[in-house]
């Protein structure tokens, strides 16, 4: 691909929505800026997995900001794509074709082994590209959960798991409510729902683990602003902020330096599947990875011919 081609990633996550804009220079991708918005569309399914009519206004207001960066961009050099949400939402078409007249391009809903592939490629196009280090990537977004294991820039397994932050804290933390049942039932069930993993992901089938996207972040956040080393999650980290968040009884009253304030809703939940395959999985530190699906989706552009 030329130096100079633009390129655009739309990642329609459960918990929020990003727009990486950039170029491309000596081979590699160049950010020029980034979008994010908290729109909580995994909040709006109902009982009957439809999505209200709040949420995909919220879901098409954001989109349509989207839209106004994206006017002049070429088709085949924007790629936008929407993951566990959209997959589960029996109205799904409804929010996609207005979304995609409001974004001017048409939104794909990827599947959960899609979405695991390119969030491996995302993550390993940040790292040194060696085929020695066995990895393990793991990406808790809101409404599903991706381990993949892999070497350099080749994946080798992968899946997807219905098991997310949201998700999670909609289902074991409604009320806001932080009590040690409550994290000990959540746990529980991520484990059930993750236990298939074992057969891909013990602890003997790779070296390293890595972790993507939200709710890796905001932990690292929390613990770095507490004065735990950066850039990891170890789990004597896991076990202090349970009890800071035990402390608190109420993820309203969650005073924290480093936990923005759209996080702290779904914290438990996050916390609670985090949590689950460290024990599942034997992971004793999860190196934090500033890759992810956006960047994917880029990777995937620049593949392309020019």
């Amino acid at each position: 691909m030329q130096d100079g081609m633009r390129l655009a990633a739309v990642d329609l996550g459960s918990n929020s929505f990003r727009l990486e804009l950039g170029h491309v220079e000596g081979g590699k991708f160049c950010r020029s800026d980034y979008l994010k918005e908290t729109v909580r569309l995994g909040n709006g399914l109902d009982q009957q997995s439809r999505l209200t009519p709040q949420a995909m206004q919220r879901g098409w207001d954001c989109l349509g900001r989207f839209g106004e960066r994206l006017r002049d961009f070429a088709p085949d050099r924007l790629s936008a794509v929407t993951t566990q949400t959209l997959r589960e939402a029996h109205n799904r078409d409804e929010f996609l074709t207005q979304g995609g007249r409001l974004l001017g391009h048409a939104i794909e809903v990827i599947s959960g082994e899609q979405e695991a592939r390119l969030i491996y490629q995302g993550v390993a196009q940040a790292l040194p590209d060696t085929t020695d280090e066995r990895r393990l990537v793991i990406d808790i977004g809101g409404r599903s959960t991706e381990l993949i294991i892999g070497s350099g820039s080749q994946t080798r397994q992968m899946a997807s798991y219905p098991v997310g932050s949201v998700g999670w804290s909609m289902q074991y933390f409604p009320d806001g409510e932080l009590c040690a049942p409550a994290f000990a039932a959540a746990e529980q069930a991520a484990k059930t729902v993750l236990a298939p993993a074992l057969a891909f992901c013990a602890p003997h089938q790779w070296d390293k683990a890595y972790g993507s996207a939200g709710t890796v972040n905001a932990v690292v956040d929390v613990l770095a602003a507490a004065g735990w080393p950066p850039g990891h999650v170890s789990q004597d980290g896991l076990d202090w902020l349970l009890e800071k968040l035990l402390a608190a009884h109420s993820a309203g009253q969650l005073s924290m330096m480093g936990l923005r304030e759209d996080r702290k809703a779904i914290i438990g939940g996050g916390l609670s599947v985090m949590r689950a395959l460290f024990a599942l999985l034997g992971i004793s530190r999860l190196e934090q990875s500033l890759g992810g699906l956006r960047h994917g989706l880029l990777m995937d552009l620049m593949r392309q011919p020019a």
